[in-house]
């Protein structure tokens, strides 16, 4: 299953290091199937996005993603992709960027080819092969429509595919420079969020976050003196604040950490894709693992 990891402290930009896969498997684990991709996104001082982006094709070199990355933003965005949709090439790995944000997903969208013909000229956004990429045209096709809103944006999308497309899951994270969005829907994968006070749990600890399921790593020293809001696919240290998205949330992380959701989607899909209605690969990029 990809693992999707975001973190806002704007306005305050905060340093921190990101290992994408800080514990690649052993010889003795190779039937362990590994990522199809790591990326991190993050906005330079003048809001200037960047991309570090590496596809992974198993058991072939994976330093790019071993080693550290150090970089400096208000938000960050990173992604451990395990491939349904889309050969191993960078243009299929994730965050993506359009207009000046950046997104990432986990999950399945089928009937691609209707979505290609819903997308019409927004298609030319797509550069690659993903059902993901899709879905984020889509998304800054109504953002357009909707005055740059962003929450209405991904809303409207989203109701859209659920509608008419069949669909597995669309977990997703997006951000700008000084804000984030997140939503989780429906039910099929877990995504958590974290109102992550300075110091964390204790007051006066750094971020050291460790994913034992997706083998991604995020510390950063900055945030024992600021707060920040964390979204992930897992809970990530002990802290009780951790809080389940339900299903259908579409949360809004403001330029000053201020916090809204609403329910965006109170519906279940209405073509509901099960693990077995999946093809053989989307199925297995989407098992937890």
């Amino acid at each position: 299953m990809c693992r999707l990891f975001g973190l806002t402290s704007a306005p305050v930009r905060t340093r921190a290091t990101f290992w994408l896969l800080d514990a690649p498997d052993s010889l003795s684990r190779q039937s362990h199937r590994d990522p199809d991709g790591t990326g991190l996104g993050y906005f330079d001082a003048l809001g200037v996005p960047h991309l570090h982006k590496a596809p992974i094709a198993a058991y072939e070199d994976r330093c790019f993603a071993q080693e550290a990355e150090h970089v400096e933003s208000a938000t960050f965005l990173a992604h451990v992709r395990y491939a349904s949709t889309g050969s191993l090439e960078e243009r299929n790995t994730h965050p993506f960027l359009q207009e000046g944000r950046l997104f990432a997903h986990n999950g399945v969208i089928e009937g691609l080819g209707a979505l290609d013909d819903e997308l019409g000229d927004a298609r030319s956004l797509v550069a690659g092969d993903t059902d993901s990429e899709r879905f984020f045209a889509l998304i800054t096709r109504e953002i357009r429509t909707h005055a740059g809103d962003v929450a209405a944006g991904i809303a409207h999308a989203t109701r859209g595919v659920a509608e008419h497309l069949p669909v597995y899951a669309l977990n997703l994270v997006l951000t700008t420079r000084d804000e984030l969005w997140a939503l989780r829907y429906p039910d099929t994968h877990e995504l958590y969020v974290l109102d992550r006070d300075a110091g964390g749990q204790h007051g006066d600890r750094h971020l050291d976050h460790s994913g034992t399921r997706g083998r991604m790593r995020v510390h950063s020293q900055d945030l024992a003196a600021t707060p920040a809001v964390v979204i992930a696919s897992e809970r990530l240290d002990d802290n009780p604040r951790w809080r389940l998205m339900e299903s259908g949330e579409l949360l809004h992380v403001g330029p000053r950490l201020d916090i809204t959701s609403h329910m965006a989607l109170p519906d279940p899909p209405a073509h509901r894709l099960t693990l077995a209605d999946l093809r053989p690969e989307a199925a297995a990029s989407q098992k937890a693992g």
